[in-house]
């Protein structure tokens, strides 16, 4: 198993981070939210404390001129797909590319220092909010992937900045305030977008959005993401207060011998903040 260098604070969007990008960008509330929606699955963050990831095995081929393609076809080929299960098993996939030359003895020792093999993996991963992927790190604003995924791991707000500095870097900001949502598709999905229908379910969350008591609370949002850390899943991360969220919310005062609350608020995320352990540094496996 190999771990980096890189605390996964997993710490959730806040209200600072989302101005931000929406000033940033020139767009409304409901733009930015009807991108996030479609996007990603509504937060950055496994429970398992992990960036959400997908990797790409054609990326890594491609990066590493096919030299693994014959011995490790499952996650070197210049076919692209074979991705399996989303979610954890996305870092089984990286992590057999990441120790592919481990026996090389021109490999570093320490399994968090960079060589050409471990960078190609990384670089070959899509990473958090919005799946920025990794050889993009330069066109957002880093000096290599290693700088990337630091700010990938450390929280929501740096996974926004990425996804942000991506949509300045191939000028879709325009696209996204005029709501185009085909041309921003394209431009950020690529052409076949239609597949996925991305334009038409962007088009469709922004016109839900419209309806300002339908935006994401801050406050809610955040105490989803820190229950689900500390594994009480509210089946979603929505910043609603729908009844899933309360019954992760009231299982976990339960447990920890809290009176039950009838929502989320400052106290409430300052006990859940408490309860989460020290940040662990990124696990590949």
């Amino acid at each position: 198993m190999a771990t980096l260098p890189f605390p996964c604070n997993a710490t959730p969007l806040t209200t600072g981070g989302v101005q931000n990008a929406i000033d940033t960008l020139g767009i409304d509330a409901p733009t930015l939210w009807a991108m996030l929606t479609v996007e990603t699955l509504g937060c950055g963050y496994l429970a398992s404390r992990r960036p959400q990831i997908l990797f790409e095995r054609h990326i890594f081929s491609k990066l590493t001129g096919g030299e693994w393609d014959a011995t490790a076809p499952d996650v070197s080929n210049p076919v692209p797909g074979g991705y399996g299960a989303a979610g954890d098993f996305q870092y089984t996939r990286l992590a057999k590319a990441y120790q592919l030359n481990q026996n090389d003895p021109n490999e570093p020792a320490d399994p968090g220092a960079p060589s050409p093999t471990r960078t190609a993996a990384l670089a070959s991963t899509s990473w958090g909010l919005g799946q920025v992927l990794g050889t993009n790190a330069a066109a957002v604003g880093f000096g290599s992937i290693q700088e990337m995924v630091a700010p990938m791991s450390d929280s929501e707000d740096g996974q926004l900045a990425a996804v942000v500095n991506f949509i300045l870097a191939n000028n879709l900001e325009n696209a996204l305030q005029q709501q185009d949502w085909s041309t921003y598709a394209h431009g950020y999905n690529g052409p076949n977008f239609a597949k996925n229908q991305y334009d038409t379910r962007m088009m469709q969350a922004y016109s839900l959005y419209q309806d300002g008591s339908k935006l994401p609370d801050m406050t809610i949002r955040a105490g989803q993401v820190l229950l689900l850390l500390l594994g009480f899943d509210p089946s979603g991360v929505d910043g609603q207060l729908g009844p899933h969220t309360l019954v992760a919310l009231h299982n976990f005062q339960s447990q920890n011998g809290i009176p039950l609350s009838l929502g989320i608020d400052a106290n409430v995320l300052a006990t859940l903040n408490a309860a989460l352990p020290a940040a662990p540094n990124l696990q590949l496996q």
